[in-house]
């Protein structure tokens, strides 16, 4: 069983003009449970304290938000993310990394 404190804690480093994926986290507990990972940022209860809006697929596509895609693309773009057709522009450069 994944932590899910862990979890937010991690997504809590992400600083603002980043973003990290579901893979990078689970990379990050040593964890092939990405989706499970998925799961517990989808049960965020404390927006935007837990800032899960920086958290995307692998691919940088931007993925699900409680608030919304429309709602976590406005929050992104207002950290200076670039998104085009609900993908993270230039995502390798933007993609945090726990190493």
């Amino acid at each position: 069983m994944i932590d899910k404190n862990l979890v937010y804690n991690l997504i809590k480093e992400v600083p603002k003009g980043r973003v990290t994926s579901y893979n990078e986290i689970a990379k990050k507990i040593k964890s092939k449970g990405y989706r499970a990972i998925g799961k517990i940022v989808g049960q965020n209860k404390n927006i935007p304290e837990i800032p899960c809006h920086r958290v995307v697929k692998a691919d940088g596509a931007i993925g699900g938000y409680a608030l919304g895609i429309d709602k976590k693309i406005t929050i992104l773009k207002s950290e200076n993310i670039e998104v085009f057709e609900s993908k993270i522009i230039d995502f390798k450069n933007k993609l945090y990394s726990f190493d």
